[in-house]
């Protein structure tokens, strides 16, 4: 069999075996390993980074976890809010798991390598979670509109089958993106290099590494973002122009500051969330840059799941109240 017909990612090849196509002469690499380069070469800083990611992980998932276990034990939380605020801080569990673990393996051990199954499996696990972040982030919006547009309607239109529906909904959405992924980077059969600048296999940093047609990559990942991207961001936009007009209607002062507080909070999850990740992931796919967008990968990837329990939860009575009677119970 000819070089050039060996499908470059086989987990049969060794690290960094190379093949050169006889098509493509101008030192084109084709391996099963990527290199991830990470934040920083700099071993003091590694050293800070290895001390402060697993305490924003730590906070992440015991503080996600404790919201699930707040909203599970109390019957008056049995609401689409919270059942929503539940499924998001799952989510963020997951998001938070597939990158920074993998991470601060690579930094214990002084590696940068992951295998290609490995990327793989970490773009398509990463692709679920953001795309469900995404989802949820514009039902939260959708639960919104009906309880300030429609309160009268609210326990008619936001059924049980209609949550469990939306829930179902965005997962099957969320995993046809990232399968849609994986099946543009099995289409890869040779690679510029190896190094993904970034301490995670981003999607659109893997694809951009492919020496096909860049241009084709550029309309798929455009395409990607609209459809995953902007148009839930603008169906929230919409949903909270019909909200801002409802509230503005409110007689009651506490009334106005009570639903603009509400929402406040969601959206300030909602241009932290969308403006890290659509900067970068449209961003990258342009121009690749060797530490273009770390700080915004860091944000939408570590701080933004570590932010989400804390912004819904803590201004929220009635979760502080079930967390009070929980310390007390123990205590």
């Amino acid at each position: 069999m000819e070089p050039d017909t060996l499908f470059p990612f086989s987990p049969t090849f060794f690290p960094f075996q190379r093949y050169l196509t006889n098509k493509e002469q101008h030192n084109l690499t084709c391996v099963s390993e990527f290199q991830l380069m990470g934040l920083s070469n700099d071993p003091d800083l590694q050293s800070v980074l290895f001390g402060l990611f697993p305490s924003m992980y730590l906070v992440t998932v015991l503080g996600n976890l404790l919201i699930i276990l707040v909203v599970s034990s109390d019957p008056h939380l049995h609401t689409p809010m919270y059942f929503f605020l539940s499924n998001l801080s799952l989510a963020d569990i997951g998001f938070i798991s597939t990158t920074v673990p993998k991470m601060l393996v690579n930094i214990q051990t002084h590696s940068r390598a992951i295998s290609y199954m490995g990327c793989l499996m970490q773009m398509s696990l990463f692709a679920i979670f953001v795309c469900m972040d995404d989802m949820l982030q514009t039902v939260m919006a959708y639960d919104l509109f009906v309880a300030i547009c429609h309160p009268l309607h609210y326990s008619v239109i936001m059924s049980p089958c209609l949550c469990g529906f939306l829930i179902l909904v965005s997962f099957l959405i969320s995993l046809f993106e990232s399968q849609l992924h994986n099946l543009i980077a099995l289409q890869i059969t040779c690679l510029n290099g190896v190094e993904i600048a970034n301490f995670y296999c981003d999607p659109s940093q893997v694809l951009s590494l492919s020496c096909s047609v860049t241009s084709t990559n550029n309309i798929v990942m455009y395409f990607v973002g609209a459809i995953f991207g902007f148009v839930p961001i603008s169906g929230i936009f919409f949903l909270y122009y019909k909200i801002v007009s409802s509230i503005l209607n409110f007689p009651s002062r506490g009334g106005k500051y009570k639903a603009f507080s509400t929402c406040g909070s969601h959206l300030s999850i909602v241009f932290l969330f969308y403006g890290t990740g659509l900067g970068m992931y449209l961003g990258t796919a342009v121009s690749h840059s060797s530490r273009k967008g770390a700080v915004a990968s860091v944000m939408y990837t570590a701080v933004t799941p570590m932010l989400n329990h804390f912004i819904y939860s803590l201004r929220n009575r009635d979760i502080n109240n079930t967390l009070k009677r929980l310390c007390n119970s123990i205590f």
